[in-house]
């Protein structure tokens, strides 16, 4: 049910550090639409790098703010997925990670201010959609001091997706501030 282009834009982002591992999880999210109100998400508090044997959630929706996942809390970033989704109904697909713009990025990413909005919720929806803008066939919108939200239909070349996060986003760094954490037992 994970279109082969999502299958092939995680599976380089997981190889390419994308997803950064923080006490046992990874950071970011990613989704995909099955139909109007059912979408495949990541899974809250895993570990992405690990995503053979972790899987994705099935989500249903019923109305505005009422969701069924069946088997785990969906990622953080599902309610943020559903605005994206009905607002850019030409796309299926939404990946998210933590990491700066290069420097010498390519392209001309508009920046949103994130500090203001609960990751995943549905203000950080709104402000996200409000934000994308077009590359080629795809979408994307970096949150300020957070990561990109790339947004496309599974129908893409997953080469343009990953040619544009190579270009633009720098994965060897991390916007969380922490590098690693120590704990003194």
């Amino acid at each position: 049910r994970i279109p082969s282009t999502l299958r092939d834009v995680i599976n380089w982002c997981v190889k390419n550090n994308a997803y950064k591992e923080f006490n046992g999880a990874t950071t970011g999210h990613f989704a995909v639409k099955l139909k109007n109100n059912q979408f495949l998400t990541s899974i809250r508090k895993t570990n992405f790098n690990d995503i053979e044997n972790n899987g994705m959630v099935l989500v249903e929706t019923d109305g505005e703010d009422n969701v069924i996942a069946y088997g785990f809390k969906p990622s953080v970033g599902g309610q943020s997925q559903r605005i994206i989704f009905n607002k850019y109904d030409d796309c299926n697909s939404i990946v998210h990670f933590h990491c700066p713009l290069k420097d010498n990025k390519i392209d001309n990413i508009p920046v949103v201010s994130q500090w203001e909005y609960e990751c995943g919720s549905h203000e950080c929806g709104i402000n996200t959609t409000n934000g994308l803008q077009k590359f080629g066939n795809l979408y994307c919108v970096m949150l300020d001091n957070h990561g990109p939200n790339i947004v496309f239909n599974s129908n893409i070349d997953p080469k343009e997706v990953i040619d544009f996060i190579t270009n633009n986003f720098d994965l060897d760094k991390s916007t969380s501030g922490f590098e690693k954490v120590y704990i003194k037992i």
